[in-house]
């Protein structure tokens, strides 16, 4: 049975691959650096990344439709198969349009939770609510700077988002990385019979 405490003893796996999680941490700062820098390539490179997922989806709904063609849904897997690769189609013929799309349901969606959060704060007053009050004067701040801005926002708005995730994101790992780094090794306890 080992000495070592739990967090050590579920994190020790990581110590032999830290570099690696290392690396994947700096990749992930530089891409969004660059997404940041340029959010009108980034926006365009993700609206086309979906694009592409869309049109993968639907050829595997429709797989997946005539595989189980025996099944009283097989009419709305079909459905749904065309709307995806209508929907996939649309957004790599003009991924501005797309963007516009995507940034405008970006708007609401901010709003809308924004709303939402800062009614649960003030109506339900739970611990800490003031952070969700912040969180959701926050979200609907930013919901109206997208709106107000708009369409102009549709060009810088998507890429420069994904850029501060992928900034954070691979800030997260260089610092996991250099914690798993300095772990100590496990001390296991031995036993003597005597």
């Amino acid at each position: 049975m080992s000495g070592a405490s739990p967090v050590i003893l579920e994190h020790h796996p990581l110590k032999k691959d830290w570099f690696w999680l290392f690396l994947l941490g700096i990749s992930l700062v530089i891409l969004g650096t660059l997404a940041i820098s340029v959010p009108f390539l980034a926006t365009l490179q993700f609206v086309t990344f979906l694009g592409i997922l869309l049109l993968m989806a639907g050829g595997m709904q429709i797989v997946s439709a005539f595989q189980s063609s025996r099944w009283k849904g097989f009419a709305l897997q079909l459905l749904i198969a065309v709307l995806y690769l209508v929907s996939g189609f649309l957004v790599l013929e003009n991924p501005v349009n797309g963007a516009a799309g995507l940034t405008l349901l970006m708007a609401a969606f901010f709003l809308f939770s924004g709303i939402v959060r800062v009614t649960i704060a003030m109506t339900e007053r739970f611990p800490g609510w003031g952070w969700t009050l912040l969180n959701g004067g926050v979200n609907i701040l930013l919901g109206l700077v997208i709106w107000r801005q708009f369409p102009e926002s549709a060009f810088w708005m998507i890429g420069l988002l994904v850029g501060i995730e992928l900034l954070f994101n691979g800030w997260s790992w260089i610092m996991l990385s250099l914690v798993v780094k300095k772990l100590p090794e496990p001390v296991v306890e031995t036993h003597h019979v005597g």
